[in-house]
């Protein structure tokens, strides 16, 4: 994984930058490698409905401020997740990947069933 030579914290992962899983940084392994981050999904889940104060997000999400803050910069970052004056909320791009992860929590469930 990528470090920032500032503080040698972990970069937000970019296409066709390496990444865990992929030396190529093909587009999906980027994004898998980004909601894979603790609380990452989570903050999507939390603000699927309205924008949050970074407090409310971090008492919704249960998360470290520390974690939270380095999961929003890079959700952020990778244009997921804005700041505006409500506080945290989905881009139009966070809405349609929560949309897109619908329809995988779909399949997981077809296919968590089938394993059983």
């Amino acid at each position: 994984m990528a470090r920032s030579p500032k503080n040698n914290a972990p970069e937000t992962p970019k296409p066709g930058q390496p990444v865990r899983g992929s030396r190529t940084g093909r587009p999906v392994m980027v994004l898998l490698d980004l909601l894979g981050r603790r609380g990452a999904l989570r903050i999507i889940w939390e603000l699927r409905q309205d924008a949050l104060t970074f407090r409310a997000l971090q008492d919704a999400a249960e998360l470290t401020p520390s974690t939270l803050n380095t999961r929003l910069k890079e959700l952020r970052d990778a244009r997921i997740v804005a700041l505006g004056e409500g506080g945290y909320a989905l881009t139009a791009q966070g809405h349609e990947l929560r949309q897109s992860l619908a329809a995988l929590t779909q399949w997981a469930e077809v296919w968590a069933g089938d394993l059983h």
